[in-house]
């Protein structure tokens, strides 16, 4: 294999580099002329108290049951 800084190929390799740069700079451009962004409307949620708490009992009712019932059963050595 030949050295490419002996035998001027190096010449190429920055070329493909560069022209990889500019490629890469006009797809950036053309995605941001050709992208446009419609207003973004802002979502509001409720924030009633009395279903937050009825999720949390919920959660927690399901936890509790999860830690009743195990599948499966751990080694008592480890391994």
């Amino acid at each position: 294999m030949q050295n490419p800084f002996e035998t001027g190929h190096i010449k190429n390799y920055i070329l493909l580099y560069v022209s990889v740069v500019v490629i890469m700079v006009l797809f950036f451009v053309a995605t941001t002329l050709f992208h446009d962004v419609d207003g973004i409307e802002q979502k509001l949620f409720s924030t009633d108290v009395k279903s937050s708490e009825s999720v949390d009992k919920r959660e927690m009712n399901s936890q509790d049951e999860s830690n009743h019932t195990k599948q499966f059963k751990l080694l008592e050595k480890a391994y």
